[in-house]
């Protein structure tokens, strides 16, 4: 009998269990400022300025393959016996 009285005790506690409070409304016309664009733009500049080095670094390899070729085709004649 002693055990029967908490135990409807408990039972009482689990079953009152308050609901959620509900998240407030944010109006239609109201947007959050977009806060990604300093993080996004601090992130972008250097891979621009990354890919403006590798142009030129491309273009001057090439440039210097294609010296390289007229070079040995250019400046490889051998004397014929």
């Amino acid at each position: 009998m002693r055990l029967i009285l908490p135990l409807l005790l408990l039972a009482s506690l689990t079953a009152c269990k308050p609901e959620p409070p509900e998240p407030p409304a944010v109006p239609e016309q109201q947007h959050p400022e977009p806060q990604a664009t300093e993080l996004r733009d601090a992130i972008q500049a250097p891979q621009d300025k990354a890919r403006a080095v590798q142009d030129t670094l491309d273009a001057a390899a090439a440039q210097q393959r294609e010296d390289i070729e007229a070079a040995e085709s250019g400046g490889s004649t051998e004397p014929n016996p």
